[in-house]
Protein backbone atom coordinates (compact mmCIF):
# COMPACT_ATOMS: atom_id res chain seq x y z
CA UNK A 1 0.00 0.00 0.00
CA UNK A 2 1.41 3.32 -0.95
CA UNK A 3 1.29 6.00 1.35
CA UNK A 4 0.62 9.90 1.03
CA UNK A 5 3.57 12.09 0.78
CA UNK A 6 4.06 14.81 3.50
CA UNK A 7 3.97 18.13 2.48
CA UNK A 8 7.05 19.48 4.57
CA UNK A 9 5.21 22.96 4.10
CA UNK A 10 3.04 22.11 6.41
CA UNK A 11 5.49 20.90 9.20
CA UNK A 12 7.00 22.74 12.58
CA UNK A 13 10.67 21.93 12.55
CA UNK A 14 9.70 19.53 15.45
CA UNK A 15 7.18 17.70 13.30
CA UNK A 16 9.78 17.42 10.73
CA UNK A 17 12.56 16.40 13.06
CA UNK A 18 10.33 13.55 13.62
CA UNK A 19 9.46 12.83 10.19
CA UNK A 20 12.95 12.12 8.91
CA UNK A 21 14.14 10.27 11.97
CA UNK A 22 10.89 7.84 11.80
CA UNK A 23 12.54 7.27 8.20
CA UNK A 24 16.04 6.76 9.73
CA UNK A 25 17.01 10.16 8.51
CA UNK A 26 19.29 12.21 10.99
CA UNK A 27 17.48 14.85 12.89
CA UNK A 28 19.82 17.85 11.61
CA UNK A 29 18.53 17.93 8.03
CA UNK A 30 15.68 18.86 9.67
CA UNK A 31 17.10 22.12 10.02
CA UNK A 32 18.78 22.32 6.42
CA UNK A 33 15.55 21.74 4.97
CA UNK A 34 13.98 24.71 6.83
CA UNK A 35 16.13 27.15 5.76
CA UNK A 36 16.34 26.19 1.94
CA UNK A 37 11.86 26.29 2.23
CA UNK A 38 11.96 29.43 4.33
CA UNK A 39 15.13 30.91 3.96
CA UNK A 40 16.16 30.40 0.55
CA UNK A 41 12.41 30.31 -0.88
CA UNK A 42 13.25 26.97 -2.75
CA UNK A 43 10.79 23.97 -3.08
CA UNK A 44 13.09 22.02 -5.67
CA UNK A 45 14.55 18.87 -3.57
CA UNK A 46 17.29 18.49 -6.28
CA UNK A 47 18.04 22.35 -5.90
CA UNK A 48 19.36 21.98 -2.14
CA UNK A 49 22.99 21.21 -2.87
CA UNK A 50 24.29 20.96 1.07
CA UNK A 51 22.07 17.13 0.80
CA UNK A 52 23.57 14.38 -0.54
CA UNK A 53 22.16 12.83 -4.04
CA UNK A 54 21.13 9.74 -1.67
CA UNK A 55 19.29 11.94 0.81
CA UNK A 56 17.11 13.95 -1.82
CA UNK A 57 16.59 10.93 -3.59
CA UNK A 58 15.01 9.85 -0.31
CA UNK A 59 13.18 12.62 0.34
CA UNK A 60 11.62 13.10 -2.92
CA UNK A 61 10.09 9.66 -2.53
CA UNK A 62 8.63 10.70 0.63
CA UNK A 63 8.15 14.28 0.61
CA UNK A 64 6.57 16.94 -1.23
CA UNK A 65 6.75 20.71 -0.53
CA UNK A 66 3.63 22.87 -1.03
CA UNK A 67 3.23 26.30 -2.01
CA UNK A 68 0.51 28.54 -3.08
CA UNK A 69 0.62 29.48 -6.84
CA UNK A 70 0.39 33.03 -7.91
CA UNK A 71 -2.20 33.06 -10.63
CA UNK A 72 -2.27 37.04 -10.53
CA UNK A 73 -0.54 40.13 -9.48
CA UNK A 74 -1.96 43.18 -9.28
CA UNK A 75 -0.13 46.25 -8.95
CA UNK A 76 -1.29 49.60 -7.44
CA UNK A 77 0.17 53.29 -8.17
CA UNK A 78 1.49 53.62 -4.82
CA UNK A 79 2.93 50.47 -4.65
CA UNK A 80 1.04 48.07 -2.96
CA UNK A 81 0.69 44.74 -4.76
CA UNK A 82 -2.06 42.19 -4.57
CA UNK A 83 -1.65 38.35 -5.08
CA UNK A 84 -4.09 36.01 -6.32
CA UNK A 85 -3.36 33.25 -4.52
CA UNK A 86 -4.44 29.46 -6.24
CA UNK A 87 -4.23 26.73 -3.30
CA UNK A 88 -3.54 22.84 -3.86
CA UNK A 89 -7.59 22.20 -4.34
CA UNK A 90 -8.17 24.84 -6.73
CA UNK A 91 -9.50 27.39 -4.04
CA UNK A 92 -8.47 31.18 -4.58
CA UNK A 93 -7.44 33.31 -1.42
CA UNK A 94 -5.68 37.06 -1.74
CA UNK A 95 -2.52 38.09 0.23
CA UNK A 96 -1.03 42.06 -0.38
CA UNK A 97 2.15 43.29 -0.18
CA UNK A 98 2.53 47.13 1.41
CA UNK A 99 5.22 48.90 0.98
CA UNK A 100 6.24 52.28 3.37
CA UNK A 101 8.89 54.70 2.77
CA UNK A 102 9.28 56.86 5.73
CA UNK A 103 12.13 59.25 6.50
CA UNK A 104 13.88 57.18 8.30
CA UNK A 105 13.63 53.54 6.74
CA UNK A 106 11.67 52.01 4.23
CA UNK A 107 8.81 49.34 6.15
CA UNK A 108 7.35 46.39 4.56
CA UNK A 109 3.63 44.89 5.67
CA UNK A 110 2.61 41.23 4.22
CA UNK A 111 -1.45 41.36 4.88
CA UNK A 112 -2.03 37.23 4.62
CA UNK A 113 -5.26 35.52 4.92
CA UNK A 114 -6.39 32.83 7.67
CA UNK A 115 -9.53 31.69 5.63
CA UNK A 116 -11.00 31.40 2.39
CA UNK A 117 -13.79 33.61 2.77
CA UNK A 118 -15.26 34.65 6.35
CA UNK A 119 -18.22 33.59 8.40
CA UNK A 120 -18.36 36.86 10.34
CA UNK A 121 -20.45 38.78 8.02
CA UNK A 122 -19.16 42.15 8.62
CA UNK A 123 -21.47 44.57 6.83
CA UNK A 124 -18.65 46.96 5.41
CA UNK A 125 -16.48 43.83 4.35
CA UNK A 126 -16.54 42.25 0.86
CA UNK A 127 -14.93 38.90 2.69
CA UNK A 128 -17.64 38.52 4.63
CA UNK A 129 -20.18 38.27 1.02
CA UNK A 130 -18.24 34.88 0.50
CA UNK A 131 -19.04 33.56 3.58
CA UNK A 132 -16.99 30.73 4.82
CA UNK A 133 -15.58 27.87 2.54
CA UNK A 134 -12.54 26.44 4.70
CA UNK A 135 -10.18 27.20 7.02
CA UNK A 136 -6.51 27.78 5.58
CA UNK A 137 -3.62 24.85 6.98
CA UNK A 138 -0.76 26.51 8.63
CA UNK A 139 1.39 25.51 5.69
CA UNK A 140 -0.78 27.80 3.68
CA UNK A 141 -1.55 30.77 5.54
CA UNK A 142 2.96 30.23 6.27
CA UNK A 143 2.65 29.97 2.44
CA UNK A 144 1.52 33.17 1.76
CA UNK A 145 4.66 34.93 3.20
CA UNK A 146 7.15 32.44 1.34
CA UNK A 147 5.36 33.23 -2.17
CA UNK A 148 5.62 37.46 -0.63
CA UNK A 149 8.71 37.15 0.34
CA UNK A 150 10.58 35.74 -2.77
CA UNK A 151 8.15 37.99 -5.11
CA UNK A 152 9.30 41.17 -3.12
CA UNK A 153 12.87 40.24 -2.92
CA UNK A 154 12.47 40.33 0.96
CA UNK A 155 13.77 36.85 2.00
CA UNK A 156 16.68 38.42 3.60
CA UNK A 157 15.06 41.18 4.71
CA UNK A 158 12.85 41.97 7.83
CA UNK A 159 9.07 42.72 7.17
CA UNK A 160 5.95 43.33 9.21
CA UNK A 161 3.28 40.48 8.94
CA UNK A 162 -0.65 41.35 9.86
CA UNK A 163 -3.19 39.20 9.91
CA UNK A 164 -6.18 41.16 7.91
CA UNK A 165 -6.85 39.38 5.03
CA UNK A 166 -9.69 37.26 4.15
CA UNK A 167 -11.12 35.59 7.33
CA UNK A 168 -10.65 35.65 10.84
CA UNK A 169 -7.71 34.17 12.76
CA UNK A 170 -9.46 33.69 16.24
CA UNK A 171 -11.75 31.39 14.33
CA UNK A 172 -8.98 29.24 12.67
CA UNK A 173 -7.05 29.28 16.09
CA UNK A 174 -4.61 26.30 16.04
CA UNK A 175 -3.39 26.52 12.26
CA UNK A 176 -2.95 30.43 12.95
CA UNK A 177 -0.98 29.70 15.61
CA UNK A 178 0.87 26.97 13.91
CA UNK A 179 1.80 29.17 11.02
CA UNK A 180 3.16 31.92 13.59
CA UNK A 181 5.68 29.15 14.97
CA UNK A 182 6.67 27.99 11.95
CA UNK A 183 7.69 31.28 10.39
CA UNK A 184 9.29 32.78 13.83
CA UNK A 185 11.60 29.58 13.75
CA UNK A 186 15.48 30.71 13.82
CA UNK A 187 16.02 28.68 10.87
CA UNK A 188 13.86 29.85 9.21
CA UNK A 189 12.18 33.44 8.36
CA UNK A 190 13.11 34.10 11.95
CA UNK A 191 9.49 36.69 12.53
CA UNK A 192 9.72 38.26 15.50
CA UNK A 193 6.42 38.15 17.06
CA UNK A 194 6.77 41.72 17.95
CA UNK A 195 6.73 42.15 13.78
CA UNK A 196 3.10 40.25 13.95
CA UNK A 197 -0.53 41.79 14.42
CA UNK A 198 -3.33 39.60 14.50
CA UNK A 199 -6.68 41.36 14.16
CA UNK A 200 -9.98 40.05 15.14
CA UNK A 201 -13.78 40.94 15.71
CA UNK A 202 -12.86 39.73 19.34
CA UNK A 203 -13.67 35.83 19.78
CA UNK A 204 -13.55 36.25 23.14
CA UNK A 205 -12.71 31.93 23.93
CA UNK A 206 -9.95 32.70 21.32
CA UNK A 207 -8.55 35.84 23.27
CA UNK A 208 -8.14 34.07 26.61
CA UNK A 209 -6.56 31.44 24.70
CA UNK A 210 -4.11 33.68 23.20
CA UNK A 211 -3.25 35.65 26.51
CA UNK A 212 -1.83 32.22 27.68
CA UNK A 213 0.63 31.89 24.48
CA UNK A 214 4.21 31.62 24.48
CA UNK A 215 4.80 33.69 21.20
CA UNK A 216 2.31 36.26 21.23
CA UNK A 217 1.67 38.20 18.55
CA UNK A 218 0.11 42.04 18.76
CA UNK A 219 -3.19 42.29 19.46
CA UNK A 220 -5.60 44.57 16.95
CA UNK A 221 -9.70 44.34 18.10
CA UNK A 222 -11.88 45.54 14.97
CA UNK A 223 -14.17 47.72 17.52
CA UNK A 224 -16.34 50.04 14.82
CA UNK A 225 -19.03 50.66 16.90
CA UNK A 226 -19.55 52.07 20.77
CA UNK A 227 -23.14 50.36 21.78
CA UNK A 228 -24.35 46.66 21.62
CA UNK A 229 -26.83 47.43 19.20
CA UNK A 230 -24.78 49.62 16.87
CA UNK A 231 -21.88 46.85 16.49
CA UNK A 232 -24.72 43.56 16.54
CA UNK A 233 -25.25 45.34 13.13
CA UNK A 234 -22.49 45.74 11.68
CA UNK A 235 -20.30 42.86 13.29
CA UNK A 236 -22.94 40.45 14.06
CA UNK A 237 -20.57 37.56 16.12
CA UNK A 238 -21.04 40.86 18.49
CA UNK A 239 -24.75 39.18 19.29
CA UNK A 240 -22.74 36.18 21.36
CA UNK A 241 -19.23 38.32 22.42
CA UNK A 242 -21.08 41.69 22.85
CA UNK A 243 -18.72 45.04 24.10
CA UNK A 244 -18.29 44.12 27.37
CA UNK A 245 -17.11 40.69 27.34
CA UNK A 246 -14.60 41.80 25.21
CA UNK A 247 -13.10 44.73 26.72
CA UNK A 248 -12.80 42.79 30.04
CA UNK A 249 -10.56 40.20 28.49
CA UNK A 250 -8.77 42.96 26.95
CA UNK A 251 -8.43 44.67 30.50
CA UNK A 252 -6.53 41.61 31.89
CA UNK A 253 -4.45 40.68 28.33
CA UNK A 254 -0.97 40.68 29.64
CA UNK A 255 0.91 43.21 27.47
CA UNK A 256 4.38 44.13 27.70
CA UNK A 257 5.91 47.48 29.07
CA UNK A 258 4.72 50.32 26.58
CA UNK A 259 2.64 48.32 24.69
CA UNK A 260 -1.02 48.60 23.86
CA UNK A 261 -4.11 46.79 22.50
CA UNK A 262 -5.06 48.80 18.77
CA UNK A 263 -8.47 48.83 18.71
CA UNK A 264 -9.38 49.24 14.99
CA UNK A 265 -12.45 51.29 14.03
CA UNK A 266 -14.29 51.87 10.55
CA UNK A 267 -15.55 55.26 10.26
CA UNK A 268 -18.75 54.98 8.02
CA UNK A 269 -20.50 58.47 7.25
CA UNK A 270 -23.34 59.26 9.48
CA UNK A 271 -22.98 55.55 10.89
CA UNK A 272 -20.86 55.60 13.77
CA UNK A 273 -18.81 58.88 12.95
CA UNK A 274 -20.31 61.26 15.60
CA UNK A 275 -18.97 63.26 18.02
CA UNK A 276 -21.26 61.22 21.03
CA UNK A 277 -19.75 58.02 18.98
CA UNK A 278 -16.14 59.26 19.43
CA UNK A 279 -17.01 60.48 23.09
CA UNK A 280 -18.28 56.90 24.11
CA UNK A 281 -15.43 55.41 22.53
CA UNK A 282 -13.23 57.29 25.06
CA UNK A 283 -15.61 56.08 28.07
CA UNK A 284 -15.33 52.00 26.97
CA UNK A 285 -11.55 52.79 26.63
CA UNK A 286 -10.63 54.52 29.78
CA UNK A 287 -9.40 52.30 31.66
CA UNK A 288 -8.09 49.66 28.65
CA UNK A 289 -3.89 50.02 27.71
CA UNK A 290 -5.32 50.79 24.02
CA UNK A 291 -4.52 52.80 20.84
CA UNK A 292 -7.08 53.79 18.60
CA UNK A 293 -6.43 53.20 14.78
CA UNK A 294 -9.29 55.27 13.01
CA UNK A 295 -10.08 53.64 9.14
CA UNK A 296 -12.39 55.48 6.88
CA UNK A 297 -14.31 53.43 4.59
CA UNK A 298 -12.86 52.25 1.68
CA UNK A 299 -16.19 51.96 -0.41
CA UNK A 300 -17.12 49.40 -2.67
CA UNK A 301 -19.76 48.08 -4.83
CA UNK A 302 -22.26 46.54 -2.76
CA UNK A 303 -21.31 48.12 0.39
CA UNK A 304 -24.17 50.21 1.62
CA UNK A 305 -21.90 52.86 3.21
CA UNK A 306 -20.25 55.59 2.14
CA UNK A 307 -16.87 57.36 3.82
CA UNK A 308 -17.00 60.31 6.09
CA UNK A 309 -15.96 63.69 4.58
CA UNK A 310 -11.93 64.89 6.29
CA UNK A 311 -13.65 67.13 8.13
CA UNK A 312 -15.89 64.64 10.17
CA UNK A 313 -12.51 61.99 10.24
CA UNK A 314 -10.60 64.98 11.64
CA UNK A 315 -13.12 66.16 14.19
CA UNK A 316 -13.68 62.71 15.47
CA UNK A 317 -9.73 61.59 15.71
CA UNK A 318 -9.65 65.58 17.72
CA UNK A 319 -11.81 64.29 20.15
CA UNK A 320 -10.06 61.46 21.20
CA UNK A 321 -6.89 63.23 20.92
CA UNK A 322 -8.22 65.56 23.54
CA UNK A 323 -9.23 63.36 26.39
CA UNK A 324 -5.45 61.46 25.70
CA UNK A 325 -6.48 58.62 23.67
CA UNK A 326 -3.56 57.88 21.12
CA UNK A 327 -5.03 57.96 17.42
CA UNK A 328 -4.16 57.25 14.06
CA UNK A 329 -5.70 57.59 10.35
CA UNK A 330 -4.69 54.92 8.51
CA UNK A 331 -4.04 55.50 5.33
CA UNK A 332 -5.56 53.61 2.52
CA UNK A 333 -3.13 51.86 0.05
CA UNK A 334 -4.01 49.87 -2.64
CA UNK A 335 -7.76 50.77 -3.28
CA UNK A 336 -7.31 51.79 -7.35
CA UNK A 337 -6.63 47.54 -6.81
CA UNK A 338 -9.18 46.91 -4.13
CA UNK A 339 -6.54 45.82 -2.28
CA UNK A 340 -7.33 48.03 0.85
CA UNK A 341 -8.66 46.85 4.30
CA UNK A 342 -11.80 45.34 3.71
CA UNK A 343 -11.80 45.19 -0.07
CA UNK A 344 -10.33 41.47 -0.27
CA UNK A 345 -12.54 39.08 -2.57
CA UNK A 346 -12.51 36.26 -4.95
CA UNK A 347 -14.70 36.67 -7.51
CA UNK A 348 -17.69 34.37 -7.72
CA UNK A 349 -18.13 33.38 -4.25
CA UNK A 350 -20.73 36.10 -3.41
CA UNK A 351 -23.19 34.75 -0.41
CA UNK A 352 -25.38 37.99 -0.59
CA UNK A 353 -26.54 40.67 -2.74
CA UNK A 354 -26.30 44.26 -1.68
CA UNK A 355 -29.40 44.43 -0.82
CA UNK A 356 -29.95 41.20 1.17
CA UNK A 357 -26.92 42.34 3.02
CA UNK A 358 -28.71 45.78 3.37
CA UNK A 359 -31.99 44.09 4.97
CA UNK A 360 -29.76 42.21 7.23
CA UNK A 361 -27.71 45.46 8.42
CA UNK A 362 -31.37 46.97 9.07
CA UNK A 363 -33.13 44.52 10.99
Amino acid sequence: MTHPQVDLAELELSELEAALEARAVERFHARQLYRWIYRHGVTDIDRMSDLGRTLRETLKSEFVIGMPCTVGDERSIDGTRKLLLELADGKRIEAVFIPDTPATAPRYTFCISTQVGCAMSCGFCLTGKMGLVRNLTAGEIAGQVRVLAAATGLLDYPFNIVLMGMGEPLHNYDQTMKALRMLHSEHGLAVSPRRVTLSTVGIVPGLERLAREPLMPNLAISLHATTDEQRTALVPPNRKYPLAAILEVCRRFPLKKRSRITFEYVLLDGVNDTPEDARRLVKLLADVKAKVNLIPLNPAPGIPFERPSDERVDRFAQILADRHITVSVRKSRGRDIRAACGQLIVEGGTKKSAAQQMALLMR
